[in-house]
């Protein structure tokens, strides 16, 4: 099905002959539901990855309202990163060329701080940056947002992720309740829910994800020839999978601590959760898998409870539940928003009647598969990410954006290469792409958080 034409909005003349110099002619996906609702200046939340073109999309809401002889800040996008901000500000420049006269200034952390202060002195219509940076600007009233009537939070899940919570609602405080807010997400977790109820007034909410349905899983049931080959059965289908996280389902506390003991031994990077554990350490667990840094969580059915892991590769099955319910909740933590999910069954022959019964019950059938050949060289597959602990925290009053502008100012760490950040009244914990978590933890051992220094180190335990 062909998409709609840019030329079929009603957008300004100037914007749609540099839309066709640009040789942008017809609308992506997003750009074709968002669109309608924001030139209507209606609130939008917008699902949808990186590289979907909404960026576009919120570019030409901004710009079609402008009112470029208001020299005051009309519009402010937030977004997680440096380089994202800076690839915002140039696209915006970009569909702004048309119009003459209009400013664009990016305010992100990890550059000087003294010319930015001399840019908003001059004046802009459009800011793009970073929370922590703008938070500072208004927080010492360089930054004046009287003004504004959009407001654009950009990859707002990855925001959240780095803990910039605290630091939006600081901002937000400072607009004016009249405006409109567009809230672009890849994906749409809990928090993001309770951030858009508490910024955005009746949102039209838009998605070109496909749903996550059971469609999107496939199962696969792989029969062991022994009771007691059980746990080499479970290694195998990792080692043959080779996810890069994988949510491995127990039925008992003792089995979570024996199957992880096993799984480290033949060198995964696992840990167990369940309820026997400490509320701190539970949640450093949860955020290592979260953020990448543990290939493997093997866990009982109660401790998942509220786990919203978006990007899950694998969920494995070490034994099959008895309960249609709990099966189908299990397996759907994998094969969400629009990405494809494999679920991994091992069963005896004396299961059969349970298999069955769940298939039965979910009206699937599931895809019977022999053991994988694997040869004995092997190895699992290494994490993406790294988490550093540091030994401060909110108690410190250090803020994810101090740890993020030590990291990527005089560090030199891209952006990119950080991962979720996350504070405790104590601690601070960091995901590094694991390229850069060497040079990472020399920046942060070396260099200073907020003007002081910290111990830092890699997390323990987890390989």
């Amino acid at each position: 099905m062909d998409q709609p034409l840019f030329s079929s909005l009603t957008l300004k003349p100037d914007l749609l002959h540099t839309l066709d110099t640009l040789g942008y002619i017809s609308m992506t996906p997003i750009q074709a539901v968002s669109l309608p609702d924001i030139l209507q200046n209606r609130d939008v939340i917008g699902q949808a990855r990186t590289g979907s073109g909404k960026t576009v999309a919120f570019g030409l809401g901004i710009l079609q309202k402008l009112e470029v002889r208001r020299f005051r800040v009309q519009s402010l996008v937030l977004c997680p990163t440096r380089e994202l901000s800076e690839q915002v500000a140039t696209e915006i420049r970009r569909l702004a060329r048309g119009t003459h006269n209009i400013k664009v200034l990016t305010l992100v952390g990890g550059v000087a701080f003294g010319p930015q202060k001399g840019s908003l002195e001059h004046g802009a219509h459009i800011i793009v940056g970073t929370p922590g940076r703008v938070e500072e600007h208004l927080r010492k009233r360089h930054l004046d947002l009287s003004h504004l009537t959009t407001f654009v939070l950009d990859e707002a899940d990855r925001m959240l992720d780095m803990g910039f919570t605290e630091i939006i609602d600081k901002v937000t405080g400072h607009l004016p309740p009249k405006r409109q807010t567009l809230l672009f997400s890849a994906t749409f977790p809990t928090d993001i829910e309770q951030l858009s109820k508490k910024v955005m007034t009746q949102p039209k909410r838009v998605s070109v994800d496909l749903a996550h349905s059971s469609a999107s899983i496939h199962q696969l049931l792989y029969r062991i020839p022994d009771k007691k080959a059980r746990m080499r059965a479970l290694i195998t289908v990792l080692l043959h999978h080779k996810p890069h996280s994988a949510l491995i389902f127990c039925n008992t506390r003792q089995l979570t601590e024996e199957v992880t003991t096993a799984l480290k031994e033949r060198g995964f990077s696992a840990q167990a959760l369940h309820g026997d554990l400490e509320q701190k350490e539970r949640e450093i667990r949860l955020l290592s898998f979260a953020n990448g840094s543990l290939s493997a969580l093997v866990a009982t059915d109660v401790a998942a409870r509220g786990l919203d892991i978006e990007t899950l590769d694998v969920v494995v099955n070490y034994h099959l539940s008895r309960d249609p319910e709990v099966h189908t909740h299990r397996i759907g933590r994998t094969g969400r928003a629009g990405s494809s999910g494999i679920a991994c069954s091992l069963y005896h022959e004396d299961e059969q009647n349970k298999v069955e019964l769940l298939e039965g019950m979910t009206g699937q059938t599931f895809e019977r598969m022999p053991l994988p050949q694997i040869s004995a060289d092997v190895r699992p597959a290494k994490p993406d990410m790294i988490t550093l602990q540091i030994d401060g925290g909110k108690k410190q009053k250090i803020r994810p954006g101090d740890i993020l502008g030590a990291l990527t100012g005089k560090g030199g760490i891209e952006g990119k290469q950080v991962g979720k950040i996350k504070i405790f009244d104590l601690s601070s914990f960091v995901a590094i792409k694991s390229s850069s978590a060497n040079k990472a933890l020399k920046v942060l051992q070396e260099g200073k958080v907020k003007g002081r220094s910290f111990r830092a180190r890699k997390l323990s335990g987890h390989r």
